[in-house]
């Protein structure tokens, strides 16, 4: 993966987006328009990531068989419910229409010492995610310490995640390169395919870039397509777009490592 300019960048970026609305004011107009914001002038973003009660609406605008996958969330953004109800809510967002599930770990039980939740969690998730892929929450920002995110990480691959994903965008400490990093290691010395997923903060096609690049430095070229590398954000298009209409230059990254 050479990335010679802003303008390449961006083009590979839209391709690796989940377009996401996770507000809490969110409604159905809301999400036809995130669907149709969904697929630009340049190209579809790889997904749609939306709260479970519109997983239906997004199904019947998308159709049955669109491009564009449509991802949802579950026990987000606490990370808290009970493991029964977490499978409940997944199993109404797969019949519902939901390609994609993003699944916030019990993270406070781990900061406690209890790997075992998460475990129990990952894995009755995925046994009733059929062929949905499951994309697993970690919430890095408030694992903080390094060897915690690495362990969490280690379980949540270990226990059937799809992708592993730094946080709900919904905590003061989002998306970092630190948390990226660490992450990368862990699918690269599983030996497994498994993706990563930064999310929350991301909001240039600088910011992107150094993603990016982290993940080809760790994971070699070739590594990065939609089925291994997601970023999750809500303004990133924006700046995508302006760069790939040359209406601007991409905003300076805001990022640091």
């Amino acid at each position: 993966m050479e990335l010679q300019s802003p303008r390449e960048a961006a083009a590979f970026a839209l391709s690796l987006l989940d377009l996401t609305n996770l507000r809490d004011d969110c409604d159905e107009a809301a999400i036809e328009n995130l669907c149709l914001r969904a697929q630009t002038p340049y190209g579809h973003t790889a997904a749609i990531c939306i709260w479970p009660r519109f997983v239906a609406k997004a199904r019947a605008i998308l159709g049955p068989d669109h491009a564009i996958r449509i991802a949802t969330v579950v026990n987000f953004p606490s990370g808290d419910l009970p493991v029964v109800e977490v499978v409940a809510e997944t199993e109404k967002a797969v019949a519902d229409g939901a390609d994609e599930i993003d699944l916030v770990i019990p993270y406070r039980a781990l900061i406690a010492g209890n790997e075992q939740a998460v475990t129990d969690m990952v894995t009755s998730v995925k046994a009733v995610c059929g062929d949905a892929r499951l994309k697993v929450i970690l919430e890095t920002g408030e694992l903080k310490d390094a060897a915690l995110v690495r362990r969490a990480s280690d379980l949540a691959i270990a226990a059937g995640a799809d992708f592993i994903k730094t946080s709900t965008g919904k905590v003061a400490v989002n998306a970092t390169l630190e948390a990226s990093d660490l992450m990368l290691q862990a699918i690269r010395d599983s030996k497994q395919r498994v993706g990563l997923k930064p999310a929350g903060g991301i909001s240039t096609v600088a910011d992107a870039d150094l993603y990016l690049r982290l993940a080809e430095a760790i994971m070699g070229p070739n590594w990065i397509m939609p089925s291994t590398f997601r970023f999750g954000a809500s303004s990133l298009l924006d700046d995508i777009l302006a760069v790939l209409s040359g209406n601007a230059q991409s905003r300076a990254s805001s990022g640091s490592y």
